[in-house]
């Protein structure tokens, strides 16, 4: 069953709804080196979801910063311009439709969601201990 959970950025001049299938109401927990130096902290809270589950209600279009991932294929980060809250990111790889959606932003998906999955295990600290079923890089497609 798909729920929809309402987001602001931390000065709120964004706001948007993720509206998320059973299967996608879990954090995927990325230690990849950019998530750490974006976020000040050894992971971030994700999920992939499709585009189309991304509705931005306020603010208007997102500033956009883009950067190479592992495959040399660009990675898009869409964020507000005013406090540089991520809202998504677009990892070219994936294709058009799909998207990481930053579930730690959203309270109530940030307080209740479990941990689905951990990827870019290959980049943990080593005092980090394992959390959820954990992937060198990403899950197989």
């Amino acid at each position: 069953m798909s729920k929809t959970y309402d987001a602001k950025c931390h000065c709120g001049h964004h706001q948007w709804q993720w509206t998320l299938e059973a299967d996608k109401q879990a954090h995927i927990l990325c230690h990849c080196d950019t998530c750490k130096i974006l976020s000040g902290s050894v992971y971030t809270l994700n999920q992939i979801v499709p585009k189309s589950a991304l509705k931005i209600t306020a603010g208007g279009e997102p500033s956009k910063y883009s950067y190479k991932g592992d495959s040399g294929n660009s990675v898009d980060c869409y964020y507000c311009p005013h406090c540089t809250t991520h809202i998504y990111h677009h990892q070219q790889v994936m294709g058009p439709d799909t998207i990481i959606a930053r579930t730690g932003v959203p309270a109530e998906a940030r307080k209740s969601f479990p941990v689905g999955a951990e990827i870019y295990g290959k980049a943990k600290l080593s005092w980090e201990p394992e959390i959820a079923q954990t992937f060198e890089t990403l899950p197989p497609s």
